[in-house]
């Protein structure tokens, strides 16, 4: 009989996520510039589109597939126009996530 090492998944910190694409990107522009996501009712509006973005950089999709996801998100899915700075707040998402060392954590 083989044992197997189980490994575990690190689990994302859901409110360093949720600073992440409030503070950077929030394409409706929900947040008014005295808010914060945690005062909210609808702080959860972008978890599923930041867990996505965030789990592809985990899994090491090219940056730029994740850039054009947000974009995607924003402009085809959400409807809105696309604006002179689009990608760049989709860039900054991804160089945010990239960038938080305690994003992920891998303990049980």
């Amino acid at each position: 009989m083989y044992a197997f090492k189980m490994t575990q998944r690190p689990k994302i910190r859901l409110s360093r996520l949720r600073d992440i694409g409030w503070s950077t990107w929030d394409p409706i522009g929900l947040l008014e510039s005295n808010q914060t996501w945690e005062e909210t009712p609808y702080a959860d509006e972008y978890d599923s589109y930041m867990l996505k973005a965030a789990g592809m950089l985990k899994r090491e999709v090219p940056k730029k597939t994740v850039v054009d996801y947000l974009v995607n998100i924003e402009t085809d899915h959400m409807g809105l126009s696309f604006s002179d700075d689009t990608v760049k707040r989709a860039e900054e998402v991804v160089r945010r996530i990239e960038a938080d060392n305690q994003l992920w954590n891998y303990e049980s």
